[in-house]
């Protein structure tokens, strides 16, 4: 390597000072545009699902007379959502009581007359078809007595339906019928998940699938909250969509994740390896509308330029893939320089 000219270092130094000394009279920070090292692979849109998430409906018919909870509230599991009326059940419990009563004895008399016929054919008194209309007419009493004791179970069943209970604790996500409505079976009642085990559906192409299944390491980002998660897991599911030929992924997500809910815009990004990037950190960019620029600075001048930009990291860089150049100088506080270059300071100079 040549030995480097101390004149001409000295002189670019001299070059520089003049323009540090203007940049730190700017009422916001800057940074120059360089490369930098950041993870290289695949990016693609996602959507936060809970892995426990359940709509109950109503399994019987009756009227809606009691809504213990509203979309938002938290509960715990087994605690009572949703009670309808029980009049029309607890008749048909009722009912069912009476023929198992009637049944009982039915058996009873026919146990009685089976057992006398017994004897007397015993006594060669009668034939054996008096005999064997006995038996026959006691086989069918205990059957009709199964069936009736049957029976009182299954309208207790139907019975104890009129009491929707929650599954699991959770929170409320949307109450869908309103006391005094009338439900039927399959009627949706009420919805709820658990904010504490969420994860991450991404749609992946068939030729990505080999990329993403050798991905190092895996991160969501969540724009809405400007958070990045690290992914604990990745399943590929067995199944491809035949109309749009991808595959879903599952990103497992770590446990308690503070405001993240279901139905949230994420962004799944699959690490491959590394690559040599045009960077400049997020807090630099300004958004409106369609349009994403930067503030670039020369000299005590700033002016607004258009950029077009890669995919994000989690250190909260952007890659930049056309509208700088690397050594520029741009404004890290977006609002300030927006600020300064509407100010008379930022007039350009004749």
């Amino acid at each position: 390597m040549p030995a480097l000219n101390p004149a001409r270092l000295f002189l670019y130094a001299c070059a520089l000072l003049p323009a540090q000394a203007t940049w730190a009279a700017l009422p916001f920070a800057v940074a120059p545009v360089q490369y930098r090292t950041a993870a290289s692979g695949y990016s693609t849109e996602a959507v936060v699902e809970a892995v426990k998430q359940s709509t109950l409906t109503a399994q019987v018919s009756g009227r809606v007379v009691a809504v213990n909870f509203d979309a938002g509230d938290t509960v715990k599991a087994g605690a009572v959502l949703i009670r309808l009326s029980a009049q029309e059940l607890s008749s048909a419990v009722a009912g069912s009581q009476a023929q198992v009563a009637q049944a009982s004895a039915n058996l009873t008399n026919a146990r009685a007359n089976y057992e006398r016929q017994k004897q007397l054919f015993q006594q060669k008194f009668i034939s054996q078809a008096a005999l064997d209309r006995a038996t026959s007419d006691y086989r069918a009493a205990e059957a009709a007595a199964l069936a009736a004791r049957a029976g009182v179970g299954q309208s207790t069943a139907l019975s104890s339906y009129t009491t929707i209970v929650a599954p699991f604790s959770g929170v409320v996500s949307a109450r869908l019928v309103e006391v005094g409505e009338s439900v039927t079976p399959g009627k949706p009642l009420m919805t709820g998940f658990d904010p504490k085990d969420m994860r991450v559906i991404a749609s992946i192409p068939q030729y990505k699938l080999a990329d993403v299944r050798t991905a190092a390491t895996v991160a969501v980002e969540i724009p809405s909250l400007n958070k990045w998660i690290e992914a604990t897991g990745v399943t590929v599911l067995p199944s491809a969509d035949t109309a749009t030929h991808t595959v879903k992924v599952r990103l497992n997500m770590p446990a308690n994740l503070e405001g993240v809910i279901p139905g949230m815009f994420a962004r799944a990004h699959f690490a491959m390896g590394k690559a040599r990037k045009l960077s400049i950190p997020a807090s630099a960019l300004v958004r409106r509308s369609e349009i994403t620029a930067v503030y670039v600075v020369k000299g005590d001048h700033v002016s607004l330029r258009q950029v077009r930009l890669g995919t994000p990291d989690a250190s909260g860089q952007v890659e930049v893939l056309a509208g700088l150049n690397p050594g520029e100088i741009i404004a890290l506080e977006a609002v300030k320089a927006g600020i300064y270059a509407k100010s008379p300071a930022n007039a350009p100079q004749n």
